[in-house]
Formats: C-alpha cells, sequence, structure tokens
C-alpha cells in the first residue's frame, strides 16, 4: 500500500463486514475506545503463537526469536514515539504502567510536595498520580478548563506550578472533547520550577505523530489497541529515571534497565502484533526510514479525518437539539465529538438513542468515558462520544446522521 486508499484500507479489517445476528453490517462511532485490528496484525500474532511461542531466556529457536521480538518491539515503538529503544517499557495497560511508574516517584516525594493534574485528562493520569500524593502526603492541585469549556486555563499555571511542585500531570489530547492542548506550555513551565512531566497520549498518539525526545516529557504513554493493535501499555521515558528510580519488582528479576520495570512474562504475541502494527501503519506514508514513513502517514491520514470531522461538525450544526462539547471547528482538535440530547428543559436521557443504535449493530458510547474531570466541568453527568479513525467513511458519518433523525422521528 503507497497510498491512502480507503476502500483498500476498510478491507484490510474481517470486523467492518461482519453482520450481526440480524444483518445488520456494523458501525464502529468508538474509535476513542479501541481501533478495529487489521489482517496484518491479527497474522502476526497468530504466526508468533502457533509456531514461537516461548519465554524469554531460551537457546532454541523459538526463544532466540522471542528475544530478538522484544528488541523489535522496542525499536518499533521508538519509531512510532520518537524516542530511543532504551525509553521503551511495556505494560499490560497504559493505565497499569501509570500506577507503577507513578508509585515509584512518589517514594521520593516529601511533605510540602505537590503534585499538579488537569481536568482535560483521562482519569488514569490523575488518579495514578493522585493516590501517589496523597499515600505521600502531599497536596493535588488541579488545572481547570478554561470558561469555555474547551482547553486548559493556561493562565493558572504560574500559581498552580510553584518550587514545590514535583509531577504535573497532562494530556496530549482530551479522549472525550477531542481537545489538543498546549502541551509544550505545560512542560515549559513544569521546567522552570524543576518538576516531572507526565504525558497522556493514549488519544492523541492515534491522530499525530509524537515526538517524545523534542516534547522533553520524564513520561509519555501510548496504547497499541486504540491504533488498531493488541492490548499493549507502552511508556517512553527519560533512561535516567528507568535507572535511578526503583521499581516495585519481584527480586530475582532483572536489574537492567527498561525490562527492570516489565514486571511477569509479557504478552510476546502482542509485541508481535506492535511490530506488524508499526510497520502497517508506515505503509500509508513515504520516505526513507520507518520514522519518515511514519510521518508521511500521519499527514495523509489527518487529511482524510479533517473531512470526516468537516461534514461531522456540518451535519451536528444542522440539528438543534445535539448540543456539542468541546471546539466547533476542525483545528486544534481530533475526530473525536463529545455531545448530548438537548430539548426546552435542557439535556436529555440519551440511553434510548444508545440501545436503539446498538440493535442495529452501531456502537456509539454513552457515558463519562474516564474524564471525571471533565464533565464535571460542563455540569453533565454523561455524554454522548462519536469518534472515527482511519477506517471510517463519509458514508459512515452519514449513515449515523440519518439513524439520528430517524429515531428522534420516532420519539415525535
Amino acid at each position: 500500500m503507497t497510498a491512502f486508499d480507503l476502500d483498500a484500507v476498510r478491507a484490510d479489517f474481517p470486523a467492518l463486514t461482519t453482520p450481526d445476528a440480524a444483518g445488520n453490517l456494523p458501525l464502529f462511532l468508538d474509535g476513542p475506545g479501541g481501533g478495529q485490528v487489521p489482517r496484518p496484525v491479527l497474522d502476526a500474532m497468530v504466526e508468533y503463537l502457533g509456531h514461537y511461542n516461548s519465554n524469554l531466556g531460551g537457546f532454541a529457536d523459538a526463544g532466540r526469536r522471542t528475544t530478538q521480538l522484544v528488541a523489535d518491539a522496542r525499536a518499533a515503538a521508538a519509531d512510532w514515539l520518537g524516542a530511543a529503544s532504551e525509553n521503551i517499557v511495556f505494560g499490560p495497560n497504559s493505565t497499569t504502567l501509570m500506577f507503577n511508574l507513578s508509585r515509584a516517584v512518589a517514594a521520593t516525594f516529601a511533605p510540602g510536595d505537590n503534585v499538579v493534574v488537569s481536568d482535560l485528562d483521562h482519569f488514569s493520569n490523575v488518579s495514578s498520580w493522585r493516590r501517589a500524593a496523597e499515600d505521600a502526603g502531599c497536596e493535588v492541585r488541579v488545572l481547570p478548563l478554561d470558561a469555555d469549556g474547551i482547553d486548559l486555563d493556561y493562565g493558572r499555571l504560574a500559581d498552580l506550578v510553584d518550587e514545590s511542585t514535583r509531577v504535573v500531570a497532562v494530556t496530549a489530547a482530551s479522549n472525550l472533547l477531542g481537545t489538543r492542548p498546549d502541551v509544550a506550555r505545560v512542560v515549559a513551565r513544569a521546567r522552570e520550577v524543576g518538576a516531572l512531566v507526565s504525558v497522556d497520549a493514549v488519544h492523541a498518539a492515534v491522530h499525530e505523530q509524537l515526538n517524545f525526545e523534542a516534547l522533553d516529557a520524564d513520561f509519555l504513554y501510548a496504547s497499541a489497541y486504540k491504533l488498531g493493535g493488541p492490548h499493549l501499555g507502552i511508556c517512553a521515558a527519560k533512561a535516567e529515571h528507568l535507572s535511578g528510580l526503583r521499581p516495585y519488582k519481584v527480586e530475582p528479576a532483572t536489574e537492567e534497565s527498561p525490562a527492570r520495570w516489565e514486571q511477569g512474562t509479557q504478552s510476546f504475541e502482542a509485541l508481535a502484533g506492535f511490530v506488524a502494527l508499526v510497520d502497517y501503519w508506515a505503509e500509508f506514508g513515504s520516505g526513507g526510514d520507518r520514522r519518515a514513513r511514519l510521518a508521511s502517514a500521519y499527514e495523509v491520514i489527518d487529511a482524510h479525518e479533517r473531512t470526516l470531522t468537516e461534514l461531522f461538525l456540518a451535519e451536528l450544526a444542522r440539528r438543534p437539539d445535539l448540543r456539542l462539547y468541546g471546539r466547533a471547528s476542525v483545528d486544534g482538535r481530533t475526530p473525536t465529538f463529545a455531545f448530548n440530547l438537548t430539548d426546552a428543559d435542557g439535556v436529555r436521557d440519551a440511553s434510548g438513542l444508545v440501545r436503539w443504535l446498538g440493535e442495529r449493530n452501531v456502537a456509539l458510547g454513552l457515558g463519562n468515558f474516564y474524564a471525571l474531570g471533565a464533565v464535571r466541568r460542563l455540569g453533565v453527568e454523561t455524554v454522548l462520544r462519536a469518534g472515527f479513525v482511519h477506517y471510517t467513511s463519509a458514508d459512515e458519518v452519514r449513515r449515523f446522521f440519518a439513524l439520528v433523525d430517524e429515531w428522534s422521528g420516532s420519539e415525535r
């Protein structure tokens, strides 16, 4: 694949053509919750499990291949996230990695210290640091949303992040609103006072190429399954933290970094699928090495996703009973949209719509999506969330709104 051909892309996903018992083809609008998996990833996982399943340390063929697979996976993650292989830590998911790393960092806290979290974040990057700070007897501060409820209130950075701040946790893109905050600005303020920075890039990594080294964060997290891979969490961390901090680990396990942070037997089949995933994405681009091809691929896919965003926002604006939260423009956001049903009395219960759509094999989310800070600041308990990825088509966006109109007509 050398160009973005949507029909060819969709042909790589068996899930897109698998109907339910009633014959309805699926409509996946839940991309932010996890992408569907393309055939190259499925094939790589089956190939590993069926032919080379092993643990580390063996000298037979399967053991040697598994050892090489781990190295290949670190190299793939390094290319994906703009880091070095020695910066990469794998785990079952990003949440687990966040809690593990935050506990180790918290061992360096002292009374009077504080951590700063964000109202824009998924609570994996909030609760992990909040619990660590509370256990260490430290203060927790919250960087709020701005008055419009769209982005962070950067005017509060100067007073919230001070000389007693040890960690600032911020997202690279909101999994609820789609907002892409100014992470560089947050990092710059943290550097002024010597604080560490934990960046949740789980949602952002699906829609933009990241550069861990250029960002200068201390920890950056991503998840393969959001991009269409297996359930695998990834942390890019500065080498001095991986070697200098003390992990919670089994005593005889290796002390070599970064493996000293990877507890228990890893999911090697997931690593195999992840390598195939990164190579699959690189095929959408052009250029020299894999990192360069990935950069080109993100540009191609971003153009497609911007078209979907324009269409979705235009269709939503035509329906006054749908209220959007977040940016009503293409720029500064991902193709992820939080909205609600409304009437003259305010926000309506949308559970009936979600169930009705589900009966027609349409996956649309309803909830807080672990972005508790954002929904609380918006004054709601739940929102509807639609999110698109590279295999989403414009026809699917139109089909969604046609179904919403059909449901609305039946309600009157």
